[in-house]
């Protein structure tokens, strides 16, 4: 079950797509399919067969954002997170090896064509919840287990708007 935590920037972004699909490419398919029936046979129609196959994937998508949003909690900065790792963090941190990751945890739903964020549901970000710089963390991982420092925590304030 995914957690039902988004950032404002995570929000906005789904909105967006939310209106994109919506007022613009929804209308632009639908014409398509409009015309491409207005040829005649639609069964051999590849315009017709293609868009309307593209309008059920954005008809889908759109329901799916809706309820999606509906749904979803925005969790902005606070200043009682300082200094330790919450939902929103700007996280770095090493190994015994001197491997450095640096990533935001956000919302499962922000983690697709984002690099550089980790899902609050990832057993990385559930470990460092609550820790503070200086600390280990263990982390499950398929290999086993590993321990991670934390080098740094910030949070961008800018976003909690």
């Amino acid at each position: 079950m995914k957690t039902k935590l988004i950032t404002r920037k995570g929000y906005k972004k789904l909105q967006q797509e939310l209106d994109f699909l919506w007022r613009t490419e929804r209308p632009e398919v639908t014409k398509k399919v409009a015309w491409a029936a207005s040829l005649g046979d639609r069964s051999e129609n590849a315009d017709y067969q293609y868009n309307k196959k593209r309008l059920r994937e954005i008809d889908r998508r759109v329901r799916y954002l809706t309820k999606r949003l509906d749904e979803l909690r925005i969790v902005d900065y606070s200043h009682e997170q300082a200094g330790k790792v919450f939902f929103g963090a700007f996280v770095e941190v090493e190994d015994e090896n001197a491997e450095v990751l640096s990533f935001q945890i956000v919302g499962p739903d922000e983690i697709y064509d984002n690099k550089g964020v980790v899902s609050i549901d990832a057993p990385m970000a559930r470990a460092l919840l609550k820790k503070e710089v200086d600390d280990e963390a263990w982390v499950n991982t398929p290999t086993g287990r590993k321990v991670w420092y934390i080098n740094s925590i910030r949070y961008d304030v800018d976003d909690a708007q």
